[in-house]
């Protein structure tokens, strides 16, 4: 009796591999905070979502979607959401901070941030140096939107004093400050940026939605969106852990042979904006920008810290450790187990 009973469940097991995960998952039900989910930046989580890849891992995910990166952190920082899909620099900051922080699936890997002046109000732009005292509209202060702007204004020797700064989210509203003239330039990601370019009311300055490019602002591979948790919740719940980053990955794969066909019959209707050829192209653009595999290179950490501390003295002053903010051991083991996703 007992045998029939051991074979009948592994044969439940086998034909529901969600359910076998799902009791080694030691915490199914968590929370994970975003901002600015419709992003092409954040693509893999919503095709994670979308496809059902964390329901196969024995996962229920709740995404709490924000206007912007840093107001996802204090979300996981206030003990609302367990979990960040964010910009892997967040991992440094905290770290500086004194909250340990750690990246554990790559998304995206080159930023895909875009900084671009306003045609109306900078009509006679020339440099980087033009912008000092303008209005910039980011995702929200201090978000990796922001960070990219205090970088390209150090290179140019300006401090981030030297510009306002204006939180004008990732959607429709930063669409509409832009063209009304509200603020002067813009640090955003697709697919606004690529309505805006083809509309006219946007000029390109600064452009890393290429890995070429993006190392070439940079100087190296720049991580741009990962899965970010602090180290004890990796250490209490490495299954559930686990779990994300096989989901994560199996997106990942599934978006470097998907289609613009593809892409717009998987996202939500609300992601398009209005124009199901922008986004197309959009995502054509930033395809190739996104993770292949969920893998955080070598180099990239220090790349990001460099960035950081170009305009941040606290984080210059600080001896970070690179090897505490990331690890690459759960996306071998997705790698394994979903080598073609």
């Amino acid at each position: 009796m007992q045998r029939r009973h051991l074979i009948a469940g592994g044969l439940a097991a086998a034909a529901l591999p969600g359910l076998a995960l799902a009791q080694s998952v030691e915490k199914p039900k968590l929370t994970l905070a975003v901002g600015g989910k419709n992003l092409l930046y954040y693509l893999p989580l919503t095709i994670a979502e979308q496809l059902g890849y964390f329901k196969v891992e024995g996962l229920d995910v709740t995404i709490v979607d924000f206007a912007g990166g840093s107001r996802a952190l204090q979300a996981l920082i206030g003990g609302s959401a367990d979990v960040v899909s964010g910009a892997f620099e967040h991992t440094i900051n905290m770290q500086v901070k004194g909250q340990a922080l750690r990246a554990f699936v790559l998304q995206g890997a080159a930023p895909q941030i875009v900084l671009g002046i306003n045609p109306k109000t900078m009509a006679s732009y020339k440099t980087v140096a033009d912008l000092k005292g303008k209005k910039i509209g980011v995702s929200a202060p201090g978000s990796s939107t922001n960070v990219m702007v205090n970088f390209v204004l150090a290179k140019a020797g300006l401090k981030p004093t030297d510009v306002s700064i204006i939180g004008v989210g990732t959607g429709n509203g930063a669409v509409a400050a832009m063209r009304t003239g509200q603020i002067d330039a813009m640090s955003n990601l697709d697919p606004v940026i690529t309505l805006l370019q083809r509309s006219g009311d946007l000029k390109i300055i600064s452009d890393t939605r290429s890995l070429a490019e993006s190392e070439k602002v940079f100087g190296g591979p720049m991580p741009a969106a990962c899965l970010y948790a602090p180290q004890t919740f990796i250490d209490k719940y490495p299954n559930t852990v686990q779990a994300l980053a096989n989901a994560i990955v199996r997106a990942d794969k599934w978006i470097q042979t998907a289609t613009g066909s593809d892409i717009i019959k998987t996202v939500p209707e609300s992601y398009l904006l209005g124009d199901r050829a922008v986004y197309i192209d959009a995502f054509v653009a930033a395809q190739k920008a996104l993770s292949p595999d969920g893998m955080i290179p070598d180099k990239a950490p220090a790349t990001s810290l460099r960035a950081l501390a170009s305009a941040d003295q606290e984080v210059a002053k600080y001896k970070v450790d690179l090897t505490a903010i990331y690890t690459n051991a759960f996306v071998k083991k997705a790698n394994a187990k979903y080598p073609k996703g």
